[in-house]
């Protein structure tokens, strides 16, 4: 896919990217933008820097969670199949004639 040129402000700073999707793009540079100005009503002295690395720990934070959300149920839906195929084997045994 070609890469496009999109200009995003986020913190009050233009940033020029390249990229594939301009809509994700543009959605992502949106909600990092929105959490560091989040950040900083809830940290108003502190530096940029601070606030730039509270507002990545706090997004690596909901990344975590969900990445642990899937995990569970990635296994809770393995754990289904395999009743699943057991119950169709045991039903085969059970129909299939002697």
């Amino acid at each position: 896919m070609e890469k496009k040129k999109l200009k995003v402000k986020i913190f009050d700073k233009e940033y020029s990217l390249l990229v594939e999707n301009q809509e994700i793009a543009a959605e992502l540079a949106q909600y990092v933008n929105n959490i560091m100005e989040e950040t900083k009503e809830e940290l108003p002295d502190q530096p940029k820097d601070t606030i730039a690395i509270i507002a990545a720990l706090n997004i690596a934070y909901e990344l975590f969670v969900e990445k642990n959300k899937y995990r569970e149920f990635s296994i809770q839906a393995t754990d289904k199949i395999k009743k699943i195929k057991l119950l169709l084997n045991d039903s085969r045994l059970i129909s299939t004639p002697s």
